[in-house]
């Protein structure tokens, strides 16, 4: 398939740089292909769930991965895209050309600059030649503590910010179930969960797991290859316990709908799906590339934001619900004037027949 069949008009205006607030007040378009669309609110999620769904939430962590520094004189930008060893991290640099092998670096707060730095050694390039891994020279069980001090959140290249301007996102781009640190970019279907949002859930009686899929960088690049056949997907680390797939499998087998919220849990499930739809522990990479004419295993139904043009995520919610359905879901939203992309609104999909 070409990359260009995913393509469509975004107005700039519809690109949202703020959550809305209150969270439950951002919109909510329900699609059930072949051509349903209702226009809903986030407080409606609720009222579309069975009472026997089995809701399925990412608890990863967004760290603080973009980190301002030295490298002598020389200033340096660093965007954390994924963990390659013990205190070894893949980075974006944003004037890589001034860093080489054995150079030392000096990050600092984006607020005081009179604080010890934060060092990290250069270790070389990465495995694409496109990062640079840096060790940091610290105890290692204390990383993402000083993170917390040193960096800012990594928001996507359209949501643009001021360097000093992101205490409000540290908050913000953070689900409010999120537990194991690691991802360096948010599952942001579930940052419209607030806590009465998931109480009133609990109400029903809906039951939930948590997986792990920590979210790498590679989610901010574009697709730069013509077909998709010819795209190489970055891999993420995901992590499902015995305990969870046992749950997640016993409700396949009892004819329950598995309800994934966001595609980063819909790709972890996916991948350690059997074809029975037997849903295996899980604890190790995944490169899943879900593209129209992919046979879901495990996912009954998502939850999710809208996506970029041309973007994988697109891709996998055109294989999800129908390429033509979700086309013309895209050209409501826009005509309705819902909010995109990781702050904007959310659709919730019923899964395409087969058939059609």
């Amino acid at each position: 398939m070409l990359v260009s069949d995913f393509d469509f008009i975004l107005p700039k205006e519809r690109i949202a740089s703020r959550p809305a607030e209150p969270r439950e007040s951002a919109g909510l378009l329900y699609v059930c292909p072949p051509d349903s669309l209702t226009d809903l609110h986030i407080s409606d999620f609720p009222s579309l769930l069975r009472p026997d769904d089995l809701l399925v939430f990412n608890d990863t962590r967004v760290i603080p991965a973009r980190l301002f520094g030295f490298r002598g004189e020389a200033a340096v930008e660093a965007t954390l895209f994924k963990s390659v060893g013990l205190n070894q991290w893949e980075a974006l640099i944003k004037n890589a050309r001034r860093l080489h092998e054995g150079d030392i670096v000096h990050f600092y707060p984006p607020r005081e600059s009179q604080v010890e730095p934060l060092e990290a050694k250069v270790l070389g390039r990465g495995e694409d030649g496109k990062t640079v891994v840096l060790e940091f020279l610290i105890d290692p069980s204390s990383l993402f503590a000083v993170l917390e001090r040193y960096g800012v959140m990594p928001l996507p290249p359209y949501i643009h910010r001021e360097k000093s301007g992101y205490e409000d996102d540290k908050r913000n781009y953070q689900t409010v179930y999120a537990k194991h640190d690691g991802a360096v970019a948010a599952p942001t279907a579930g940052l419209h969960f607030t806590k009465e949002l998931l109480a009133k859930i609990d109400a029903l009686g809906i039951e939930n797991v948590k997986i792990t899929l920590h979210v790498g960088g590679g989610t901010f690049l574009p697709v730069k290859v013509e077909d998709t056949k010819d795209h190489v997907m970055h891999a993420e680390f995901g992590h499902i316990s015995a305990e969870n797939a046992r749950v997640l499998t016993a409700a396949k087998k009892a004819g329950r709908r598995i309800v994934s919220i966001g595609t980063t849990a819909l790709r972890l499930l996916e991948s350690a799906a059997g074809e029975n739809g037997e849903i295996h522990p899980f604890n190790q990479e995944t490169s899943i590339f879900i593209t129209p004419g992919y046979e879901f295993k495990a996912v009954d139904a998502l939850f999710t934001n809208f996506h970029l043009p041309c973007s994988t995520l697109f891709m996998l919610v055109c294989a999800f619900s129908g390429t033509d359905c979700m086309k013309a879901a895209y050209r409501h939203a826009i005509e309705k004037e819902y909010m995109f992309f990781s702050y904007g609104d959310a659709c919730f999909l019923e899964k395409r027949n087969k058939s059609k």
